[in-house]
């Protein structure tokens, strides 16, 4: 079991020398990376840190307890309609898994019904479980795309992620423009080229609203 080595405890959150990483609090864990990286969590704009960056996590990470599976289930609607239906420019956030780094940008989903539609706003509530957990862009597409056919078994679904990395623009490669676009393509969306360009030319009309 690994100890940390700090000083006594203070409101800023360090580790006593006796709390081992694994009993410690996330509050804790913050404080003592403050002072690992050679500031001063007893200073007079860090005390209430640690608090803070304990809150904002669970915020940003609040998907792990949600369900896509109650979420769909809680909105879905008999209808005889089997035409496409978009809901495009979701706005998302989340945090690369590999630094913890935000990326964000919008997705647009697209699914074609089979005797059941989803609540519209359902839809922009299931980008937001999966953006809000530790990501990688190209996961959080399929995953979108996999709960709306695990909910309703539609003819089709499309979902395209278009998001800007803040681990590429304030590291590494440090380039400001760079837009990272994903796609997952599913029954009829993979199978027949003319539906597949009709969802690609709808979300690139110019918004009427």
């Amino acid at each position: 079991m690994q100890t940390v080595q700090a000083g006594s405890s203070q409101n800023n959150g360090s580790l006593p020398d006796t709390t081992s990483l694994s009993n410690a609090t996330i509050e804790q864990i913050y404080g003592e990376l403050l002072r690992r990286i050679g500031e001063d969590p007893t200073r007079d704009g860090l005390l209430k840190t640690p608090e803070r960056m304990q809150k904002s996590l669970a915020f940003l990470t609040r998907g792990y307890k949600q369900s896509a599976t109650e979420i769909l289930r809680g909105a879905l609607f008999d209808v005889e309609y089997d035409e496409m239906v978009i809901v495009r420019d979701i706005e998302f956030y989340s945090l690369c898994e590999h630094h913890m780094l935000p990326f964000f940008g919008k997705a647009h989903v697209a699914y074609i019904p089979k005797g059941k539609v989803i609540g519209l706003s359902k839809v922009a509530r299931l980008v937001d479980v999966f953006a809000r957990r530790l990501q990688v862009q190209e996961r959080m597409t399929r995953q979108i795309a996999d709960s709306i056919v695990d909910a309703i078994d539609p003819q089709g679904v499309a979902v395209i992620l278009e998001a800007q990395h803040l681990c590429m623009m304030m590291r590494g490669v440090e380039k400001q423009q760079s837009i990272t676009t994903t796609s997952a393509m599913l029954g009829a969306f993979r199978n027949s080229p003319q539906t597949r360009n009709e969802f690609l030319s709808l979300i690139r009309r110019p918004q009427a609203l």
